[in-house]
C-alpha cells in the first residue's frame, strides 16, 4: 500500500522561523476558526484559537510550468510531522479529493488526474503508482485544488 508524506519538518520549520514562501513572502499569520485549517505537516486541522501560518506554497524542487504553487495553512507553532501507516485526519471531513501522478521529471502524467471518494483515495493512488511513468502522486483538494500531501509507493514493502 502506498504512504502518505506530509511537509518535510525542514520545510516547515523554515517557514514557522519566518522563511520567505514561494512567491518570496513572508508567511500570514492568523488565527484558526477550527474548521478547515489543515496543517500540510502534521496533518491534522489546527485547532480553533490557535496560531496559524498561510502561505504560497510550490511543492516541486523548482519552477516550471507544471510546478503548481499553492497556498497552503501550517500550525504556526512546531508540530510532529504526521508518519505511520494511519489514514490522517486532514483526509476524514472532504467526500473525495483530487489526486494526480508526476513523473519523476515534476510533470503531470496526463490520464492520471481524478477525483476519488475518500474511502477509495489509496486504492486508486495505488493504482496510478502502478503506472511505472508515475513516480508520485499529490492529494488536492477536489474543490479549490490546494496541495494536500505527497503519496509515494511504500518502500518497506
Amino acid at each position: 500500500m502506498p504512504k502518505i508524506i506530509a511537509l518535510p519538518t525542514e520545510i516547515a520549520r523554515a517557514y514557522q522561523a519566518g522563511a520567505a514562501d514561494a512567491h518570496g513572502q513572508p508567511p500570514e499569520r492568523a488565527t484558526s476558526d477550527g474548521s478547515g485549517n489543515p496543517c500540510r505537516h502534521c496533518l491534522r486541522y489546527i485547532p480553533k484559537g490557535a496560531e496559524m501560518l498561510i502561505l504560497a506554497h510550490r511543492p516541486f524542487p523548482s519552477a516550471q510550468p507544471y510546478a503548481e504553487t499553492g497556498p497552503i495553512f501550517l500550525c504556526a507553532d512546531p508540530c510532529i510531522r504526521h508518519t505511520g501507516d494511519e489514514m490522517p485526519e486532514v483526509f476524514t471531513r472532504s467526500p473525495d479529493y483530487l489526486i494526480k501522478g508526476y513523473s519523476d521529471s515534476d510533470r503531470i502524467v496526463y490520464g492520471t488526474g481524478i477525483v476519488v471518494a475518500k474511502d477509495r483515495m489509496m486504492d486508486q493512488a495505488a493504482k496510478i503508482l502502478s503506472d511505472p511513468r508515475v513516480a508520485y502522486v499529490h492529494i488536492r483538494s477536489a474543490r479549490n485544488n490546494c496541495y494536500q500531501a505527497r503519496v509515494e509507493r511504500d518502500s518497506t514493502a
